[in-house]
Order: C-alpha cells, then sequence, then structure tokens
C-alpha cells in the first residue's frame, strides 16, 4: 500500500508504540493487533487497531464463538478461562443427557466426527481459539481479541470438532452449525475451505454441499433465539464466518463464497494481501493473517 493510504491518526502513534494494555508476554509480538512499524518490513498500522476497540470493551462471555475445526484444548492455561461449559453436563451423571438437548456428555461442545461428547484436541483448533479469545492479562501466552481483561468477562469458545488427523471432509458434518445455533452460539468461526475452483457453483447446490449451505443458513436465522423465536442471547440471528482461502488464487472458494457467509481474506503486516490468499469480488473482507 502507498503510505499514505495506511492511516493512523496521530494521536494514537505514541500509544502503537507502547507495551500494550495487557501483560501477556506474546502480546508485543502480536502485529496484527497494534502493529507499531517496529518489525523487519513491518508498515505502521497494518493491523486492526484492537487497542483502540479494547478501550470499548475487550470481551464479553454472553458472546459464544463456535470454533468449527479442530477440538480446542480446552484445559489449555491460556484458555480454560475462556471456554464455553456446559454446566448441567460436567455436573451431571457422566452417560446422561442431563440438560436433554439430545447429546450426552457435551461439556465444551461437540466431536462431529465421533458423535460424542469427547473432544481431542488438534493444534490448528487450538491455535483459532486463542486467536479469538485467550485469556487476556494472565501474564501467560498471548492475547485474544476478545479475551477479556482477566476478570472471567471474555468470550466464550464452543468447540465443534469436524476435522481429527484422519478426517479432512468438514462439509459432511452440517450438524455443527445446528448444534452451535441450539446451545447458544452466536458466531460460527471457520479457518478451512475447499481449494479454489474445485468445486462449480452447480456443484455446490447439490447433495452433501447444499447441505451444509442450508446448515449455515439456519444459524444465520436461528442463532441467539429460542425455540419460540424470543431473543436469549446478545444477537437475534447468527453470524458465520469462512476464511477465503490458502491458494493465492482469484477463483471461487466454498464454503466460503456461499451466500450465508462472510469470506474473509488475509492481509501481511506490509498492509498488502497476503502471498497466500485467494481474492476477488467474491471476497467480502479482509484481516491480517500472515
Amino acid at each position: 500500500l502507498p503510505e499514505e493510504a495506511v492511516y493512523v491518526p496521530a494521536q494514537r502513534r505514541a500509544e502503537r508504540a507502547g507495551a500494550g494494555p495487557f501483560d501477556d508476554p506474546g502480546l508485543p509480538k502480536q502485529w496484527h493487533y497494534n502493529n507499531d512499524g517496529s518489525g523487519t518490513k513491518w508498515v505502521e498500522g497494518s493491523d486492526i487497531n484492537l487497542f483502540e476497540a479494547w478501550e470499548v470493551t475487550a470481551g464479553d462471555p454472553s458472546v459464544i464463538v463456535a470454533v468449527t475445526d479442530h477440538g480446542v484444548e480446552y484445559d489449555h492455561p491460556d484458555l480454560a478461562g475462556n471456554m464455553w461449559v456446559n454446566e448441567a453436563e460436567l455436573n451431571g451423571t457422566p452417560g446422561v443427557d442431563d440438560d436433554n438437548n439430545g447429546y450426552v456428555d457435551d461439556i465444551y461442545g461437540w466431536n462431529v466426527i465421533l458423535d460424542s461428547g469427547t473432544i481431542n484436541p488438534g493444534t490448528h483448533g487450538t491455535h483459532v481459539a486463542g486467536t479469538v479469545a485467550a485469556v487476556n492479562n494472565n501474564v501467560i501466552g498471548v492475547c485474544g481479541v476478545a479475551g477479556g481483561t482477566g476478570n472471567g468477562d471474555g468470550a466464550r469458545i464452543m468447540s465443534l470438532a469436524i476435522f481429527d488427523s484422519t478426517s479432512a471432509n468438514a462439509g459432511s458434518y452440517p450438524d455443527a452449525y445446528a448444534y452451535a445455533a441450539d446451545n447458544g452460539a452466536v458466531i460460527s468461526q471457520n479457518s478451512w475451505g475447499y481449494t479454489a475452483g474445485t468445486i462449480s457453483v452447480t456443484d455446490w447446490t447439490r447433495g452433501s454441499y447444499s447441505a451444509l449451505s442450508r446448515a449455515m443458513e439456519y444459524f444465520n436465522k436461528y442463532a441467539g433465539l429460542d425455540e419460540n423465536g424470543n431473543q436469549t442471547g446478545p444477537m437475534a440471528g447468527g453470524i458465520v464466518l469462512f476464511a477465503a482461502g490458502n491458494d493465492a488464487s482469484s477463483e471461487v472458494c466454498y464454503p466460503a463464497a456461499d451466500a450465508n457467509a462472510i469470506s474473509v481474506g488475509a492481509t501481511a503486516f506490509t498492509g498488502a494481501p497476503a502471498y497466500y490468499t485467494n481474492y476477488g469480488t467474491w471476497v467480502q473482507i479482509s484481516a491480517p493473517g500472515g
């Protein structure tokens, strides 16, 4: 980007060079939150301006984010405090559907692959969860965008495992979105997708692909509402976010290009597109990614 395109208000420049509002040791390295231009090739202001956003709010436990990915390491010291917890199942009888939601022992979410409440942690899902809501101001690890202030006030992470070491077909698991909507999530986070150009628009409207599209539509319509249509969450309806993909291609990538999803491309610490990101008019927003 030309220098004049990276706008940083003068009154913010001194703050960008500061250590940040929280004591997490990894925060100074999180250029995507606050890029002060100090790193090699870093361009000041190529970030999400998170320090200023934190002046308004650093998170809200009423906001439940469904991380649809690998299972999340729910007992990770930098995540445990912000995990969504189904208290009825946590304090109930093992092997019994204590809250009568149709799922047994779904304490931190659901393993859609195994049709089980057993969450097997994975690296990518755990990493994504940390970006969303690693606990802030706890002298551990990194900060999450909505990780709170260290007082139990961060957003909550619900784990929906659709990947493991042997499974790569997340499109076979549309039930994940119904579970998320029916159990309180209002944001569906999906950092995955099929290779750009491998699925045509026509193919996307058929079979299991169309089931996934309808599942996302269900989430958008019913998340945050009870069975009578009354708002119970912080939003009336949900939002589904999908990575635009890492193929450096302008060809359409699904599920990101589905009408029920917000497609997110990636930018680098220079403000330019990340070298690997997919791009094109079908990509709706971009955010720092690599």
